[in-house]
């Protein structure tokens, strides 16, 4: 397989930033969804966050590795035999799950940021708290992440099975081509 996108194909690289997005917001929100019930005697209190902040923080970085990688390797060009809605629905949505993935990003650096204290991410390096001053910081953004998280969700699966649909119903090679064939 070739490393970058060609007019046929995704290359290894945008396969594998897809994929390990992909697995990185699904895990991600199944954490949140998890720890959000835990009580404060729970010996998983402040580990949970303490990961997923830090998972979070990991992923803003493969996000934004991915648009520049975006920007270096188009993606290949809709199928011929997609037609106009089809081929600005596609648009949409991805415009939708890259801009929602930085909004929720965001918004949980704003919910963890904001009684001023920097997040540490699996002690590497911490990422310090810049933005402090917004009323209502925490309560705000954790309105937004939790609805957007649940939002994306919701989406990505859609766009799973409108993958599927391409290849079971359609026929045509939109779901190969993210597996690099």
């Amino acid at each position: 397989m070739q490393w970058r996108n060609s007019t046929f194909r995704y290359g290894l690289i945008s396969v594998a930033l897809h994929w390990l997005v992909a697995i990185a917001v699904f895990g991600l929100f199944a954490l949140g969804f998890w720890m959000v019930g835990l009580s404060y005697y729970s010996g998983w209190y402040q580990t949970a966050p303490n990961i997923h902040k830090s998972i979070g923080i990991l992923l803003f970085i493969v996000m934004l590795a991915r648009l520049l990688w975006r920007l270096a390797s188009p993606p290949p060009p809709a199928l011929p035999e997609h037609g106009r809605l089809t081929r600005v629905a596609s648009k949409l949505g991805h415009g939708f799950l890259y801009l929602g993935l930085f909004v929720l990003m965001t918004s949980g650096y704003l919910i963890s940021t904001a009684d001023g204290r920097g997040i540490s991410v699996f002690g590497w390096f911490e990422v310090p708290a810049s933005v402090t001053s917004i009323p209502n910081q925490g309560d705000v953004a954790g309105l937004i992440h939790e609805y957007l998280a649940w939002a994306i969700v919701i989406f990505a699966v859609l766009h799973g099975l409108a993958a599927l649909k391409h290849h079971v119903i359609d026929r045509d090679r939109t779901l190969l081509r993210i597996f690099g064939r």
